[in-house]
């Protein structure tokens, strides 16, 4: 049976309209303001906003899978709790060990994901290593859906050269695909932690002071070069900081084409978390870290202005007890991630939305549109437009609640967010024209499948 949407406020790439839109096979079919009913199922929108699905561009399900470090969340957690938000794609990472092809990668992030998710998903590609066997790899990748990678520029055990990094931009680029870039100097990391550890500093408050926006700006300013150099757009992930969006700002103004994610973290939290009492500073540990509130009021003048592109979360569920604290007694064994993919949606609506920063169609550009160009999934996905994926966000303004972890479809044991008062939250969701989430609870798991990718669509 086909379903009506009715007397709500579509959030369509062209600005808000007030139509009614059906669905049907999966598919947009109508969109207009007088709609028929005819035989369709009817939900009535009447004072919500109607979005495309959103997609989380960076999620981190099952990592470190069979380790005392595996994340919380698997792909049927993970998943759940995105759908649950109103995120109905995810783009997680998969990674070769060393060594490893990345056919080998993708076949076990399939085995991991297939049958086991409740939102759709793709898989961006990490770069370890780099050979002519995994240069040649790439095409294949692209053959098999997958048009993104990541590398880093951080991390002793994963991070690339320059000239690795070079290469990788101009053959995925070559391909049509874009690389993103975790941009941190591991080399003044490393000696950063060191110098802590040799005074004694062990605690949380040390995190930070080990991961500065210094070591943040030095990392754009490079991989941006590099990516001039090679003459290809990429993309910055989780922008944490001013002198990292300056380092972008100047970049753009040479004329390249570069892409900003940033996280709701970064948005929302700041670093003062890392002086709590006891180690429940701990449960803030990620990198980038939170940063001041300086960095905080620049990224959503950036957000404000278009020059930050997506909003992903780099869910990376730790629980806190026992994994976090692994790190009691040396901050540098801390495992670093936040969950976050539930409560992205909400949290950027109330922080952002409601607070008049952004609009609700910047809101859709970030969450939705962007992603799905960026990442070879548009207009099929990202828009709500006749005969787009019915992947659809009806989300309730004027609902307040109160995040806790208690309540929460993330399986871990806090949140970063805890006790944050929301101003709208997700009602229903349709997935490829199903309803899968009514009355801000999941009602149909395991509709969830693998999105093949095309070439990144580039509107800079």
């Amino acid at each position: 049976m086909s379903i009506l949407i009715q007397n709500g406020t579509l959030i369509c790439p062209e600005g808000p309209v007030q139509a009614g839109l059906r669905v049907d096979g999966g598919k947009i079919v109508e969109i207009s303001p007088a709609l028929p009913v005819g035989d369709s199922q009817v939900i009535d929108a009447t004072g919500k906003l109607v979005f495309p699905g959103f997609i989380d561009t960076h999620t981190h399900f099952e990592m470190n899978k069979g380790t005392i470090r595996e994340t919380a969340d698997n792909w049927e957690s993970g998943t759940r709790a995105a759908l649950a938000g109103g995120t109905t794609c995810v783009l997680d990472f998969a990674e070769p060990e060393r060594g490893a092809s990345l056919q080998s990668a993708l076949d076990e992030w399939h085995a991991r994901a297939d049958g086991h998710a409740s939102c759709h998903y793709g898989f961006h590609m990490t770069i370890k290593d780099w050979d002519p066997r995994i240069i040649a790899e790439i095409p294949q990748m692209t053959a098999q859906g997958v048009t993104s990678y990541k590398v880093y520029l951080a991390y002793a055990n994963i991070r690339i050269s320059d000239g690795v990094a070079y290469e990788v931009i101009k053959a995925v680029g070559k391909e049509g695909g874009v690389v993103g870039c975790h941009c941190e100097n591991g080399d003044l990391i490393d000696r950063a932690i060191a110098e802590l550890k040799a005074a004694g500093k062990l605690s949380p408050a040390s995190h930070p002071l080990s991961h500065t926006a210094v070591m943040e700006a030095e990392a754009v300013d490079r991989w941006l070069a590099l990516a001039e150099q090679a003459g290809y757009p990429v993309n910055v992930v989780h922008l944490s900081t001013r002198r990292g969006l300056e380092a972008a700002r100047a970049a753009r103004k040479r004329g390249q084409k570069v892409y900003l994610e940033s996280c709701p973290q970064y948005f929302t939290l700041t670093e003062d978390k890392y002086h709590l009492p006891g180690f429940e500073s701990a449960k803030y540990v990620c990198a980038p870290p939170a940063r001041p509130q300086s960095d905080v009021d620049a990224l959503w003048e950036a957000l404000e202005n278009g020059e930050i592109d997506t909003i992903g979360t780099d869910h990376c569920s730790f629980n806190f007890n026992p994994t976090k604290m692994l790190g009691k007694d040396d901050f540098s064994a801390i495992p670093g991630g936040i969950p976050g993919t539930e409560h992205r949606p909400p949290i950027m609506y109330t922080c952002g939305v409601k607070s008049g920063r952004i609009t609700p169609h910047q809101m859709m550009l970030a969450l939705a549109q962007h992603p799905a160009q960026l990442f070879g999934m548009f207009p099929r996905k990202g828009a709500l437009a006749v005969g787009s994926d019915a992947d659809i966000v009806i989300f309730d303004p004027n609902y307040t609640w109160r995040i806790t972890a208690e309540a929460q479809y993330q399986r871990v044991d806090y949140t970063p967010y805890e006790g944050m008062e929301m101003a709208g939250r997700t009602d229903t969701v349709l997935l490829d024209g199903q309803v899968a989430v009514r009355d801000g609870k999941v009602v149909q798991e395991g509709l969830g499948h693998y999105v093949s990718r095309g070439p990144s669509q580039f509107w800079r």
